[in-house]
């Protein structure tokens, strides 16, 4: 799979590096005094320091939850998203959307979890039991 880029605004560059490296457990690739690269699981994302850009994102209901429409993430394999659930969790992340199953017995059944980075950015990491299923209809 070929890796995708994304930017995205934060607030606060030095509290962004510590969440992506000590939280999530990214590497950080180049960087300069305003942005900063990390290794996101593969792809490449960049935090660029624009607080006038920060913005809560709107929410939508989906299976009952109240998921953020503007969010990024991955998509890990099973056991992987569990390990990554339970360290989250250890740690005392506030999540939006708790670690959970959604979908159960449907075509797409994933596991879920929503929290924010420190500036407010919705993040969203699933895994699917059948990776077939990640752009099933």
């Amino acid at each position: 799979m070929t890796p995708f880029h994304l930017a995205f605004p934060v607030s606060d560059i030095e509290a962004t590096r510590k969440f992506f490296t000590e939280v999530i457990g990214c590497k950080v690739g180049r960087s300069a005094e305003k942005w900063i690269d990390f290794d996101f699981f593969g792809h490449q994302i960049s935090a660029h320091l624009k607080p006038d850009e920060v913005a809560q994102a709107k929410t939508n209901e989906v299976d009952g939850d109240k998921v953020p429409v503007r969010h990024f993430g991955a998509i890990l394999k099973w056991e992987e998203w569990h390990e990554l659930a339970d360290r989250l969790t250890k740690q005392g992340i506030e999540f939006i959307i708790e670690p959970h199953v959604r979908f159960k017995g449907e075509v797409g059944e994933q596991a879920t979890m929503f929290f924010l980075d420190p500036s407010g950015n919705a993040l969203e990491f699933k895994s699917f039991q059948d990776m077939s299923q990640v752009f099933a209809h």
